[in-house]
């Protein structure tokens, strides 16, 4: 066999684990380089020889792992560990549910699917050896990450394999674009503009007040997509605090600031969230309204010294799933992941991961009706242009748990209508 190996002048992150393993070592001397490389070839030629493609692969090849594949493999990266699991154990079981039913009901024409997820802790560190173990084990399409920041990681390596990805909860505007990745959440732009607009329609109030984390890209890309889309003449005054990692324990300051507000705009999760209405009970008017967007879904349950019952504010959000449906595919839904798994991990998240594996399946059930072939051993990359030419069909539309008629455009956002949930009425028991 003979292997003919490339050094490009930008070393690929598949290069790069090269590097990480001794394969390839940098010398300040440019002589000492350009031996070294020679002799890299060598040795990886001579290598591959005895090896055979695994570590062409290693050294920049495009074998495909899913080549012995006896189902269908979906992975994911994720929190399972850490301040963020309740999110990634969400989508771990979310995603888990519907595989089970699918395979229960038969899989793609008799195959069946596995999903597997990878604790990255919310730690974009983690995901380089997340992904690469997962597509050595044969995945063949994604989940991305469950946040945005490892999601940006895992986007670049999937980019690089020509691998899909349907994202239920990285919201970031980053993380699609790249032609392979896609979102069943809403985009940070998409909330912000989302937010504006019920704003705009229903807040009779003229100060609006902003309680944000500026050393966050989701809270951070909303707040400010939100005032972009309020725009200069919008005639309302803002009230603007924030916060970051190093003043996420204290918020009498930012409290002290917003204490006049009636409106209070609060792009963040639930732990700091809840941290500050128990913090502020007593200071902020009884009759104002915390207002968030999908990270406050399970904001329920992150209550620790003051339950939620006593804080006397509305509690509401925009949202793509609603936790109390009582009818239709969500209340289905509910009752199976509850019944399966408990209340305690039931949000958006494992809401948005089931209608992710539901919609990759749809996707290739329509792909195979119009005469594509999807064996179980396909690859990565080509089960990847199958299903974005699906996706970008004018006629494909999927109807989940999250919403109804759901689309997406070009560029992988996705199209589908958010409704406004109250966690906690005004001067009520939630």
């Amino acid at each position: 066999a003979i292997f003919i190996l490339k050094f490009p002048s930008e070393t690929t992150k598949k290069e790069a684990a090269c590097l990480s393993a001794g394969v390839f070592k940098n010398k300040k001397n440019k002589e000492q380089i350009v031996m070294k490389k020679k002799w890299t070839m060598f040795a990886c030629a001579a290598m591959a020889a005895v090896m055979g493609s695994a570590l062409f692969v290693s050294c920049g090849g495009n074998r495909n792992y899913a080549e012995n594949n006896e189902k269908f493999y979906i992975g994911a990266s994720g929190p399972l560990t850490g301040g963020a699991a309740v999110y990634g154990k969400a989508v771990q079981n979310g995603a888990q549910l519907a595989v089970e039913e699918i395979n229960a009901a038969g899989g793609l024409n008799g195959t069946q699917f596995e999903f597997v997820i990878m604790d990255d802790g919310n730690d974009d560190t983690r995901v380089n050896s997340n992904y690469a173990s997962l597509y050595e084990k044969g995945m063949q399409v994604s989940l991305g990450c469950v946040t945005t920041k490892p999601c940006l990681a895992f986007k670049q390596l999937a980019e690089e394999d020509n691998l899909f990805f349907l994202t239920p909860s990285a919201t970031g505007d980053d993380v699609v674009g790249g032609g392979n990745a896609y979102q069943m959440c809403f985009s940070d732009s998409g909330q912000g503009t989302a937010a504006a607009e019920y704003v705009k329609e229903n807040v009779t109030e003229s100060t609006i007040g902003i309680f944000y984390k500026s050393d966050d890209p989701y809270s951070n890309g909303i707040y400010q997509n939100f005032i972009s889309a309020l725009g200069e003449n919008s005639g309302f005054t803002f009230v603007e605090t924030n916060f970051t990692d190093d003043t996420n324990a204290d918020f009498s300051s930012q409290i002290n600031r917003l204490k006049d507000c009636k409106f209070i705009f609060m792009p963040i999760y639930t732990e700091p969230a809840s941290l500050f209405m128990m913090q502020a009970n007593g200071i902020i008017s009884d009759d104002a309204t915390y207002f968030g967007c999908d990270g406050f879904d399970g904001i329920e349950s992150a209550f620790t010294t003051t339950p939620i019952s006593e804080i006397p504010q509305e509690i509401s959000y925009l949202s793509h799933f609603d936790a109390t449906a009582e009818s239709g595919a969500a209340k289905e839904f509910i009752d199976s992941y509850t019944e399966k798994y408990g209340k305690d991990t039931l949000n958006q998240f494992g809401a948005a991961a089931y209608d992710c594996v539901y919609a990759i399946y749809e996707a290739m059930e329509n792909a195979v009706s119009a005469g594509k072939e999807i064996p179980v051993n396909i690859s990565p990359s080509d089960l990847c242009d199958i299903l974005k030419e699906t996706f970008q069909k004018e006629d494909f539309t999927f109807d989940g748990v999250t919403g109804t008629g759901i689309y997406w455009s070009e560029d992988g956002t996705v199209n589908k209508n958010p409704v406004k949930y109250i966690v906690k009425e005004k001067n009520s028991a939630a």
